[in-house]
This record gives C-alpha cells, sequence and structure tokens, in this order.
C-alpha cells in the first residue's frame, strides 16, 4: 500500500474500508471535471460579472478585515481560514498527502477586548473560547490537525504594533555593529579551548557569523529532515585540505528551511578546519557535527554577549551590513535611474545568496525573455531606420541649408538619441531578469534589510521609492519612509 492509500484508508469508515480495496479503480474523473469546468467559468467571466465578485470581496473587507487598537483603526492580515485540502508541506515532507481538515467555530479561540463586540459565529455554531488577553497581539487561535501546532489570525503587516517590532527589530541588529568586534574575538579564543562543548559553540557561531546560517531546531521524525548550523550532522560536510587553489576548505551541502538545498564550497580559517577533523573523528555520517551544543544554549550564550542578540539577530545584521557596503559599491554618479534599480537589485542579490534565498525559475519566465529579446531586436531595427534617416537629414541640411533642414536634423538626432535610451532601458531589464532567475528578492527585502537602508539611498540618488517597494510593501515600510533621510547608514 503507497502513502496515498494509507492516508486515505485512515480516513475512511468501516463501511468505506468495506466497499473500496484499491484507489486505483476509483474514478475522480467528475471531481476533476468539476473543477476545470469551475476554472473555466472563472475565466471567462465578463467585466460586469467581476465587479460584482470585487464589491462583494470589499464589503468582506470592510465587515472582517479592520479592528480598533487602542482607538486606531488597524486592518488585519489575512482574516480567512483555508479550506480543507490535502497538505504538501515543502521538498519529500512526510506528512505530504495528509488531510488537512475544515475548521469549524468550535475549533476558534477569539481574543478581544472585554468591553467590545464579540463576533457572532456562524449560525448554529459557537466559539471554542472568548479571551480578554492584552499580553498577545494575535486576534484569533485554533489548532491545525497535521501538526498540531496553533494558527493565528493577526494584525497586517502595516499595523502599528508590527511596525513597532519591526523598528526594534533592525535597531537590535545595528546594536550589534557596536558588539560584533568583541563578539569575534571571543569565538576566536573559543577555538581554542580544552573543553569540546566550548569549542564547538565557537565554530558554531563563526559560521553563523560568515555564512549567515539559521541555528536550526531539533526535530522530530514526522518533520522534514531540514537541518540549520546546530543541527547538522557529518554527512553535510565534505573537508578538503585543498580545493580549487584555496587551501582549508568546507564543503556544505544541506537542506535548510524549506528544503531549500544548501551548497556552498567555503575557505575557512586554519583552526576552524582542524577543529571540525576533530569533531568528525570517530563519528558515523549521521552523527551531530556540534553534538555538545544546542540552540537554545548557543542563543543563551549569544545573549550573554548582548541582550536580545540571537542567530536570527546575527542573520539580520550580515544581511543590513552586505546591502549598505553593496549599494555604496555599486552606485556612482551620473547613473540612469534603470542603471540605478540594477544596481540595486545587484546589491540585493548579494544578501539573497549570502542568506541562501532561492526560488525555481518562474514557469513563465522563458516565455516573457521571449517576449523582451523581440522587443530588444525590434528597438534595433528601429534604430537602424533612424540612424538612416538622420544620415539623410545631414545630407539634405548640408546642400541645402535652411530653419526647415535644421529643425528636421535636430528631430532626427532627437529620435536616435531616444530610442538609444530606450534600448538601454530594455537591455538593463534583461540583464536584471536574467540574474534574478532563480534567485528569491523579497523574503530578505522583507524580512532581514533595514528598510531604512533603501529608504536613505532613495532619497540621497532621487530613485522613486515606488521602484523599490509595491505598495503593500510601503505600507508595511511606513515607519521607515517617514523617519529616514538620505544621510542614514546601517
Amino acid at each position: 500500500m503507497n502513502r496515498t492509500e494509507l492516508i486515505c484508508v485512515q480516513e475512511m469508515t468501516k463501511e468505506e474500508r468495506k466497499l473500496i480495496k484499491t484507489l486505483s479503480k476509483c474514478d475522480f474523473s467528475q471531481i476533476h471535471k468539476y473543477f476545470v469546468e469551475k476554472s473555466e467559468e472563472r475565466k471567462n467571466m465578463t467585466k460586469e460579472e467581476k465587479q460584482v465578485l470585487k464589491e462583494e470581496a470589499s464589503q468582506l473587507m470592510e465587515e472582517y478585515g479592520f479592528c480598533l487598537l487602542d482607538g486606531h483603526r488597524e486592518k488585519i492580515g489575512n482574516f480567512k481560514l483555508e479550506p480543507p485540502g490535502l497538505f504538501r508541506g515543502r521538498g519529500e515532507h512526510p506528512k505530504m498527502g495528509k488531510l488537512k481538515k475544515r475548521i469549524q467555530p468550535e475549533d476558534v479561540t477569539i481574543n478581544c477586548s472585554q468591553d467590545s463586540k464579540i463576533p457572532a459565529p456562524p449560525a448554529g455554531h459557537r466559539w471554542k473560547r472568548v479571551q480578554h488577553d492584552n499580553t498577545v497581539t494575535w486576534l484569533a487561535s485554533w489548532l491545525e490537525n497535521i501538526h498540531g501546532r496553533p494558527k493565528y489570525i493577526m494584525l497586517n503587516p502595516s499595523s502599528k504594533l508590527k511596525g513597532e517590532k519591526d523598528w526594534q527589530k533592525y535597531e537590535t541588529a545595528r546594536r550589534l555593529k557596536m558588539k560584533v568586534d568583541s563578539i569575534r574575538k571571543q569565538y576566536r579564543r573559543d577555538w581554542t579551548s580544552r573543553e569540546m562543548k566550548i569549542r564547538q559553540r565557537g565554530v558554531a557561531i563563526y559560521f553563523i557569523d560568515k555564512l549567515a546560517l539559521r541555528a536550526g531546531n531539533e526535530k522530530d521524525d514526522e518533520s522534514a529532515d531540514t537541518v540549520g548550523c546546530c543541527s547538522l550532522r557529518v554527512e553535510h560536510i565534505t573537508l578538503h585540505r585543498r580545493l580549487d587553489a584555496q587551501e582549508h576548505v568546507v564543503e556544505f551541502d544541506f537542506l535548510g528551511k524549506d528544503s531549500i538545498r544548501y551548497y556552498n564550497k567555503v575557505p575557512v580559517e586554519k583552526q576552524v578546519f582542524k577543529n571540525l577533523k576533530l569533531f568528525i573523528k570517530h563519528k558515523d555520517p549521521e552523527d551531530d557535527l556540534f553534538d555538545r551544543i544546542t540552540t537554545v544554549k548557543l542563543n543563551k550564550t549569544l545573549n550573554e554577549s548582548m541582550p536580545g542578540l540571537t542567530a536570527k539577530v546575527f542573520r539580520t545584521f550580515n544581511a543590513s551590513t552586505t546591502l549598505q557596503d553593496q549599494l555604496n559599491k555599486l552606485t556612482t554618479e551620473g547613473m540612469t535611474v534603470e542603471e540605478k534599480i540594477l544596481s540595486y537589485n545587484r546589491a540585493n542579490r548579494a544578501v539573497a545568496i549570502l542568506c541562501n534565498h532561492q526560488r525555481a525559475a518562474p514557469k513563465t519566465f522563458e516565455r516573457s525573455m521571449q517576449l523582451l529579446q523581440e522587443k530588444i531586436q525590434k528597438k534595433k531595427e528601429q534604430i537602424e531606420e533612424a540612424k538612416k534617416e538622420l544620415k539623410e537629414a545631414k545630407k539634405a541640411h548640408k546642400d541645402a541649408p535652411s530653419d526647415k533642414s535644421k529643425k528636421l536634423l535636430e528631430k532626427k538626432e532627437k529620435a536616435v538619441q531616444r530610442l538609444g535610451d530606450q534600448l538601454k532601458k530594455l537591455q538593463l531589464q534583461e540583464t536584471d531578469r536574467e540574474e534574478n532567475k532563480v534567485i528569491a528578492l523579497g523574503t530578505s527585502k522583507l524580512n532581514y534589510l533595514d528598510p531604512r537602508i533603501s529608504v536613505a539611498w532613495c532619497k540621497k540618488h532621487q530613485v522613486p521609492i515606488e521602484k523599490i517597494y509595491n505598495k503593500t510593501q510601503r505600507d508595511k515600510f511606513a515607519w521607515a519612509i517617514d523617519m529616514t533621510d538620505e544621510n542614514f547608514q546601517f
């Protein structure tokens, strides 16, 4: 019995199990036909029908999409529950294919003020519980059945509370700048400690600092086999005394968060290399590389070095520092706005590579690149034609100079210049798209990069903020846009 059949059997009643012996003999064509028809109906909607749906969505948003927080009207995040369906997970998740059950009102806990109007449950139902806890920021909660973990409805990222939390996160990362030299000196001292635990901790913090690795948490057997720094196993690294003309190289190969492969060959300091040889000695491939430390203990050590410091703060610090350094290096005077945006995306890409933010190439990538290349080719043909016309205009003006021929010449010169600028813009777009094919820029931009760096850069170099952040992102980072001037440096 394969995994899909096993999952189905678990969900069946006794009667269904007697009736259905082999899943492959079941006919699901009617269900498939139904969903295909529904999809076609949506595609073939008239403008008026789409408008009706839009108005209904607006009414739902108005009714359920806002709350009052300390007297201020704040937007709520996604207020719709996920419908039932099959759990996919990332990569080869052991629970892939399990049934996500429908959430009923009886599963949901509401959190609101004592003096507020409690939202009414659907007719014939009641809430699991209504509580008034002002120490948390969630508004509703329930347990999902796949992992048995709580899920929440929270405030929108643009809310005042989320903005304050973001500001505090980036200020903590900025404070690390004042402490990072002493922390680096300490973990270097730890490499030669007599205690194996301290040596392992020193090397782990070095990896978190140098490679922006996540700390990694302990996993149970029902979680995807993903690892971070503290949960690395011997099989995840290969040591090379010399590789590609570099000495003391560590080759990493493991699945990180969301089952994204982390593969990197990194030259490390000689003492780190010696310690790694010591750590893997007499161990099997499936044994822990850092068997004497845990994420909790490592973060406790970091917090003792600086209050509030965790592995994630280190990651935020290194990401933001990289963006600031790259922007300072790549942006020069005399650039066009398009060239500046390409420089910004290249700086952002350096961060995404550091943090291992990858993605699969979009399904539409090849087609969109083909269309762009066709536009470039067409623009080149237009330039050739414009140059011919300019040559003729020059000859005509030289043979019979007049105000009319002079104006025509100027017009043709401007046309060639304008078309040249347009071609350059298209070529920059092509370069940008190709370089970002498998790199996810959004994750670092939203979660690890201090937005004040980007805002200050935009103001200093006269780049419209809309070119860097879309409407949703501008709402999320309104606090940074309002408070930052062009002289801000992380």
